[in-house]
């Protein structure tokens, strides 16, 4: 069985979730074995043997570490080289859709961006599932050339346990001068919420227009959920809300199990980034807005009325 390569997100050696969703997309085409970028690999270890890792193909270079897309996509490159995968799977971001376009070229693989679903297609293929024209179609895809390269959406798999051995495979990797040209001066730690992340909570309330600039009802109701906040792009442009929150086709796209959408009317532009939200919730005080065509449940009426309203159900519903 072909080796599936799975590019680990992780912060110092602590998994994301969705790289465990991952494992277990890569499962049902090969067998899984997870790439990590940076130090602190034994941290992960267990983690990813939970899921399936047989193996750990480890960089830790300097030059590769960061958000920089070629260093990582001559990383990626030189594992492929060494283990012939079936297929690469990478958590979707800008920074990794753009490494998998480079890996595409440097390997001559077919690219699948954005997939909510992986498969082993006909005559071994991969297949995959996608969301396109703003989530108003679901397609399927395959690679028929050359090693399938899938960029895949959070929160659209559960992940799965199967324990595996997860050896670990030191790679060293020799970055070309052209790929370190571009790095990384400085960063500075995000600012703690306390919430989840925006792209891997399985809850999301969003504020838009309709806030007035005002997202407390908005963060309050997301506290007592246990969920993170997102923002529209006419809120995030008014300067209300950091672009880092945005949901949408030029912010970030979000697939959790609940979306709540305040005081926002529904443009395309935000609906392409949660439109696969598994159920769909909507305050609007107009009852013409367009995001009412999309949701599971509408509430006509003012956030300002509803949210503390709803807010004062659940904490007596949590007792």
């Amino acid at each position: 069985m072909a080796e599936v390569l799975v590019l680990v997100d992780h912060v110092d050696g602590q998994v994301k979730k969705n790289t465990a969703e991952l494992l277990t997309l890569a499962r049902r085409i090969g067998e899984p074995s997870a790439v990590f970028i940076g130090g602190n690999a034994e941290a992960a270890r267990p983690r990813l043997a939970q899921f399936g890792a047989e193996k750990v193909y480890v960089v830790d270079n300097a030059d590769v570490t960061g958000a920089l897309a070629a260093p990582l996509a001559e990383a990626l490159a030189a594992i492929v080289e060494q283990s012939s995968p079936a297929a690469v799977l990478l958590p979707t971001s800008g920074v990794n859709k753009e490494a998998a376009a480079r890996l595409s070229v440097k390997i001559e693989g077919g690219l699948i961006t954005d997939a909510t679903d992986v498969q082993a297609g006909d005559g071994g293929a991969v297949q995959t599932t996608q969301s396109a024209f703003a989530s108003n179609y679901t397609v399927t895809a395959k690679v028929t050339k050359g090693t399938a390269i899938v960029t895949v959406k959070p929160n659209t798999t559960p992940p799965q346990a199967s324990q595996a051995g997860a050896t670990v495979v030191p790679v060293e990797v020799t970055v070309s001068d052209l790929a370190k040209a571009a790095r990384i001066t400085d960063t500075q730690p995000k600012a703690k919420s306390g919430r989840p992340e925006l792209t891997e909570a399985q809850i999301v309330v969003s504020g838009g227009r309709g806030t007035g600039g005002d997202f407390s009802p908005v963060e309050a109701f997301a506290d007592t959920l246990g969920a993170a906040v997102g923002a529209s792009r006419a809120a995030v442009d008014a300067g209300w809300y950091p672009h880092s929150n945005q949901v949408g086709q030029t912010g970030k796209q979000v697939s959790p199990q609940l979306y709540v959408a305040c005081g926002i009317s529904g443009a395309i532009q935000h609906r392409a980034g949660m439109q696969t939200s598994k159920t769909i919730v909507a305050i609007n005080k107009d009852e013409e807005a367009p995001i009412f065509e999309l949701v599971d449940f509408g509430v006509v009426g003012d956030l300002f009325t509803v949210l503390p309203q709803a807010n004062d159900a659940v904490k007596a519903a949590k007792g």
